[in-house]
């Protein structure tokens, strides 16, 4: 059941509340800065990355997703294009590279739905390119969402900071961190921190940051209240799986419970969860409304296959008026 009244309202006063298909709202650019790649699940191959994923949830909440990465000029790659266009994504912005493949990561599933990953080093998307057509994205985007796994190459890491160097001043910059491995460093870390606006991270996440910088990790809500300062931050948000989330901005905080269900496989839920986020955020929603909406988009992820589900009766809306 859910833990919120949300389940049984009508669709239209479902879409009046949380606003993402309304006409009046003018959509966001929103750009999902990094990896694209085939997630090779048990059942299969989809199409995955977390900042395609991210795109792609933001466009089915009614603003332009944009998919700002590279794929190699193979099989797969072509196979991503097609796929990403199908999803109604912009793929203007995604390069394309002669000498390596696109990327893969095998996943692996528990008895939870909870995925392991590894992940094909290199691929495509090491090689990000500093181009015209990024330079002219980056100064129109209002939103771009960016991880560390894409930062592991000297060259996607120098493209990617050049990229949120040029955005304007009234762009804002997530850094969704998506601790992968051990394709992270205290450096680039600490760099994607200062250049963020919102960092999101999970629950097992947060304490080894905090570690790494060798701050105390009392709590959560105290450790979010800690990088926000060390790194000037305005909104930290620590997601709990299917417990929930914790966002702190300024001087509010903001807890969610999480919805139940049932849970088909949790890869692309965070990604959705950031989505949900930001989408509430360009638009102007309470710190309460941004956590509920997060949550929710994160849950129906969840309880389909894949990073990136069809919703049902092609309206994002009435996938998650069903969710109990």
């Amino acid at each position: 059941m859910l833990r919120m009244p949300l389940g049984n309202m009508p669709v239209g006063n479902f879409r009046k509340r949380f606003r993402f298909t309304l006409e009046y709202v003018m959509k966001k650019r929103v750009v999902g800065l990094g990896e694209v790649l085939w997630d090779l699940l048990p059942h299969g191959a989809c199409l995955g990355g977390a900042p395609a994923n991210f795109a792609y949830i933001t466009t089915l909440m009614g603003d332009q997703g944009i998919v700002a990465s590279c794929v190699g000029e193979d099989s797969r790659g072509i196979d991503a294009l097609r796929r990403l266009e199908e999803l109604g994504l912009d793929i203007d912005h995604v390069q394309t590279e002669r000498e390596h493949p696109t990327g893969i990561v095998k996943v692996e599933l528990d008895s939870d739905g909870q995925a392991r990953f590894e992940i094909a080093h290199p691929a495509a998307w090491d090689f990000l390119r500093w181009t015209l057509d990024w330079e002219h994205l980056a100064q129109s985007a209002d939103a771009v969402c960016f991880g560390s796994l894409a930062q592991r190459s000297e060259t996607s890491r120098c493209t990617i900071r050049k990229f949120l160097a040029t955005t304007s001043d009234r762009a804002v910059k997530v850094f969704d961190v998506n601790l992968r491995q051990s394709h992270y460093s205290r450096d680039i870390l600490a760099e994607s921190m200062k250049l963020a606006d919102i960092v999101k991270l999970n629950e097992d996440e947060l304490p080894k940051i905090m570690r790494l910088y060798e701050f105390p990790h009392k709590d959560e809500r105290s450790s979010a209240q800690r990088l926000m300062r060390e790194f000037d931050l305005e909104i930290v948000c620590v997601t709990r799986g299917g417990k929930g989330s914790l966002l702190v901005g300024g001087n509010d905080v903001s807890e969610h419970r999480g919805f139940k269900v049932h849970v088909a496989d949790t890869v692309g839920s965070g990604d959705a969860f950031t989505a949900g986020l930001v989408h509430e955020y360009l638009h102007g929603a309470s710190l309460n409304l941004m956590n509920e909406v997060a949550n929710l988009v994160g849950a129906w992820v969840a309880s389909e296959v894949g990073a990136m589900p069809i919703p049902k009766r092609g309206a994002l809306e009435h996938s998650l008026a069903e969710i109990r």
